[in-house]
């Protein structure tokens, strides 16, 4: 066990603390992500801790490290291989790599994060280098109390969980699946500022249907069919019970769990301990607080807006099912709501009759009655660009992996009939995404609102250069994080996710300067954060879900909890029998 202790000057300051105590000495501290400072060691902290030989004489700043890494970052020729190389930083030294993101997160989010880490996934075997997080595979369900038990996780506050199934657009990764865990995780840290020591990347390695995996000779999961029915459903069950003994306030957010899985894990544990799964309501989150923020430039109201999504899984669903409750409470009855959105999967429009629908998909089907004036040879395989040419929908949403699907006929449908089509191409990485930014302000004639799932440069159409909105989670979930730990809240209500949209749209740029963006920019992701932070948290105070504090006491906790990586002094601590 790592003995070390964090000791503050003003307990209120929580990780922002004076100076840390250890232990450790010579190349036990070292190899320790969290306390290894490389060349930054003064010389006082080389005799005190036994470092002399282990580090070449120079003594460095963490500027000087900064130096070196950005340097060795542009001499990579590949996104990927900027991607190993900061995995390989976090897992030596913690700070600097946390460092190097917060003050480089324009440059360095697409890396660590969308949508390089779908490569990173696909090949996480060939860069498995040191253990991070836990491996919870099917042939050690008997052992998960014991793996969960080391005090080495005594502290965890927030646990990130995939079994790998649906990596982004890019299917079955098995093992590999747990980059998104490590990555989801690093932007708590890098744009919330909770302290990495809180939380805990997990991969259920239930085995994996992707054949090119099982045939790599370097995969590192379990070279099995993945674990399906009852099998599947009893590890879930021994994994949650698990967790919850072990951390009774834990947060745990599920990622990347399959259609068939995602929603209905939601619904059986989302009273049974505080969770969220991301991919289904926190993209509803932040694509809702974005259209949001767009008819605050369309001078629509919310209520009055039709809305078409392409893809119909969990994604689809819950953003439906976030937007027509934010219709509800903007004065629309259910069933109107429910009639304004036109939900677009492989076999075209759902409309009731249709076989297969899903209980998710169950309250968007079109009824037939609505499609007899439209303009259609029958009543089956409504294309998207029927749905565009009759409907008329004011906002787009892409969550289908399907590169290419908003093709410039159904966009240039859109723009004939919308004066400022809202047009969301969300699908992760890249390579999945529905549309470009250029081809969809081309094909408006530069009216499009857009919002993209990955990062894209900004479009430069007719002499201006249009910024393009990452529409992505990392605007709402770390921030919805900082909140659940702030008031020690015991669930996430739909209301706290509600609350997150609706700060993000009032933080929107173009509210105080027409000539902005829709969104923040993501150099300023920590203070969206926090701001994301306050309002979930007094939200769970409404909702009665947490700890009852005044404001003031509210913003305390937030910034108690916010650690700043940036190098402290050590201390050599001799009595060790009350190492925390």
């Amino acid at each position: 066990m790592t003995k070390n202790r964090i000791v503050n000057t003003d307990e209120t300051l929580g990780y922002q603390s004076s100076f840390i105590e250890t232990e450790l000495t010579g190349f036990d501290l070292l190899i320790q992500p969290l306390l290894n400072k490389g060349m930054a060691f003064t010389q006082d902290e080389r005799d005190l801790f036994q470092l002399h030989g282990l580090l070449p004489a120079d003594q460095g700043t963490m500027e000087s490290q900064l130096e070196r890494r950005l340097k060795a970052l542009d001499g990579f020729t590949t996104d990927f291989q900027r991607y190993a190389f900061m995995r390989d930083l976090q897992d030596t030294n913690e700070t600097l790599f946390y460092a190097l993101l917060v003050r480089n997160m324009a440059k360095l989010l697409p890396i660590v994060y969308t949508p390089t880490v779908g490569e990173g996934c696909q090949r996480f075997s060939e860069i498995w280098r040191k253990p991070r997080g836990l491996f919870l595979s099917y042939t050690n369900r008997s052992r998960i109390r014991t793996i969960l038990a080391n005090p080495r996780y005594d502290k965890v506050r927030i646990i990130v969980v995939s079994d790998g199934e649906r990596i982004l657009g890019l299917g079955d990764q098995g093992a590999g699946g747990m980059g998104i865990p490590i990555g989801k995780l690093a932007l708590y840290t890098a744009c919330a500022g909770i302290h990495p020591e809180l939380t805990l990347p997990i991969t259920l390695d239930v085995g994996t249907n992707n054949t090119a995996r099982l045939q790599d000779p370097l995969y590192i999961g379990w070279r099995h069919a993945r674990i399906r029915g009852q099998e599947y459903d009893d590890f879930i069950e021994e994994f949650i019970q698990a967790v919850i003994e072990r951390w009774p306030n834990v947060l745990l957010q599920w990622e990347d769990f399959a259609g068939h899985n995602a929603s209905r894990l939601l619904e059986r544990y989302r009273d049974k301990l505080c969770t969220f799964n991301d991919d289904i309501q926190g993209t509803a989150a932040v694509a809702t607080g974005t259209l949001m923020a767009a008819i605050k430039v369309t001078g629509t109201h919310f209520k009055d807006q039709r809305i078409a999504v392409f893809g119909c899984g969990s994604a689809g669903c819950g953003i439906s099912n976030f937007l027509m409750r934010a219709m509800i409470d903007g004065g629309l009855s259910e069933d109107e709501a429910r009639s304004r959105f036109y939900l677009v999967d492989k076999d075209g429009l759902l409309i009731e009759g249709m076989p297969d629908i899903t209980p998710a998909q169950m309250p968007f089907l079109q009824k037939m009655r609505a499609l007899t004036q439209w303009s259609i040879q029958e009543a089956k395989n409504v294309s998207l660009l029927d749905v565009v040419r009759n409907a008329s929908p004011t906002c787009l949403i892409g969550v289908s992996g399907q590169s290419g699907a908003f093709t410039a006929d159904i966009i240039e449908a859109m723009a004939e009939r919308v004066e400022r089509p809202v047009i969301f191409p969300l699908s992760n990485p890249t390579s999945r995404c529905e549309a470009t930014p250029d081809d969809l302000l081309m094909w408006t004639r530069g009216k499009a609102l857009v919002g993209t799932g990955s990062p894209f440069p900004p479009v430069h159409y007719e002499g201006k250069a249009i910024a393009v909105d990452q529409t992505n989670n990392s605007y709402t979930f770390p921030g919805v994080g900082l909140g659940v730990l702030a008031t020690q809240a015991r669930r996430i209500t739909d209301s706290m996710l509600m609350a997150s949209a609706k700060i993000l749209a009032d933080l929107s740029p173009y509210v105080r300067n027409q000539s902005q963006r829709l969104l923040p920019c993501v150099e300023d992701l920590r203070s969206v954060a926090q701001s994301v932070a306050l309002a979930v948290g007094q939200q769970a105070m409404i909702d009665g879900v947490a700890t009852p504090l005044s404001d003031i006491e509210l913003k305390q906790s937030i910034q108690k909890l916010i650690w700043e990586p940036i190098y402290r002094p050590y201390h050599l601590r001799r009595d060790v029998g009350d190492c925390v």
